[in-house]
């Protein structure tokens, strides 16, 4: 094997193929990326046999081969290097990697024992706009539960609804819901590992077109040049919609950026996770946040408001209701609320539907 490709087009590749190295397996070779040259494209292939990934980039082939390198010693050498065309020469057991007046040689191993690159029976795809689809990860994303033990609430669930596009991911102690309009209808329902949609967003530029294909247990994703195939998470997502409140005792309308750093600020002095307390005043319209860490701290912050409802105070902890506010861009949000022992709904209309559904803490300030 011997090509030539650009360091630019080189690293952006392994960039896209890097969530498939196994740091972790028993099987070295997992820790490789595949690297074949053929057909004027240089195609790297990665795996831990959760996820497989494959990109394709245009370089120039002297030589076709393929062999397989340590991945992340191949990674930072191809990082080290200067900005100019790199030369791969592979040479019995070891490859040679030339860049200027750069040399490194590194040892190879045997192509045929790194797993081959899984092909999938489509039976449901769809497309969307990767900006649309970022976006919706990243609204959905902070809801994503970290309990293994719970897989499926390590997922995001994904389906077409009513000729909506939705977005659902819980903790069980808070609840996102992400509604887009989608041009095609259909039936199509799974769950996609939370990890892997934030590669997805990670790896997909804002005018690619993102195909989204399901098979029996597998998701694939093509974006650009690059094949992204996981196992889909199995068994059945908890009824979410039972837990959005049908009716509300309480609404208020209030600027994103108001109540977001109001609610950093006066958290400041609520220690070991303690709760912030939100005070609605209909007869002020002002919505007064406070918090305490008895015999070390207090704060409040009084921000206006337009309330419609009864007077309320009800605890939140702090980072959740942050975490919801930090990925909303419309100027203004709208809270609902039944009671001060009931959920707290934040709710945006722009262009996603966005609610955001947050326990309460019982205060004491």
């Amino acid at each position: 094997m011997r090509l030539t490709i650009e360091k630019t087009q080189l690293l952006r590749s392994l960039t896209a193929v890097s969530k498939g190295m196994s740091s972790r397996s028993t099987m070295p070779i997992l820790s490789g990326v595949l690297l074949i040259a053929a057909d004027g494209e240089l195609t790297l292939r990665t795996t831990d046999l959760e996820i497989s990934i494959q990109n394709r980039s245009a370089a120039l082939i002297e030589q076709e081969g393929e062999t397989v390198v340590p991945g992340r010693l191949f990674t930072d050498i191809i990082k080290s290097l200067p900005e100019a065309s790199i030369t791969l020469i592979e040479e019995g057991s070891g490859l040679t990697i030339l860049c200027a007046e750069s040399s490194f040689s590194v040892n190879t191993l045997n192509p045929l024992d790194y797993p081959s690159f899984p092909t999938i029976d489509v039976t449901k795809q769809i497309s969307i706009n990767a900006k649309d689809l970022q976006r919706m990860i990243k609204k959905a994303i902070k809801a994503v539960s970290r309990d293994e033990s719970r897989p499926v609430l390590m997922g995001i669930l994904m389906k077409i609804n009513e000729g909506k596009l939705v977005f659902v991911a819980t903790d069980s102690y808070r609840l996102a819901v992400i509604e887009k309009e989608l041009d095609s209808a259909g039936d199509f329902e799974l769950i996609v590992p939370g990890s892997v949609f934030e590669e997805i967003s990670r790896i997909s530029s804002s005018d690619d077109t993102v195909v989204i294909s399901e098979s029996e247990n597998q998701i694939m994703f093509e974006v650009g040049q690059t094949i992204f195939i996981s196992r889909k998470i199995e068994g059945n997502y908890p009824n979410y919609e039972v837990l959005i409140p049908k009716e509300k005792t309480l609404s208020a309308v209030i600027k994103t950026s108001d109540i977001s750093t109001a609610i950093k600020r006066v958290a400041i002095a609520s220690q070991n996770n303690g709760p912030v307390k939100l005070s609605f005043d209909p007869a002020r319209q002002k919505l007064t946040i406070s918090s305490k860490t008895f015999d070390v701290a207090s704060a409040s912050e009084v921000i206006d408001a337009q309330i419609d409802g009864d007077y309320l105070e009800i605890g939140f902890n702090h980072q959740y209701i942050t975490d919801g506010l930090s990925v909303i861009d419309e100027e203004e949000v709208l809270f609902e609320n039944q009671g001060a022992l009931k959920s707290g709904v934040i709710k945006t209309s722009g262009e996603d539907q966005f609610l955001y559904l947050t326990m309460p803490l019982r205060i004491d300030i």
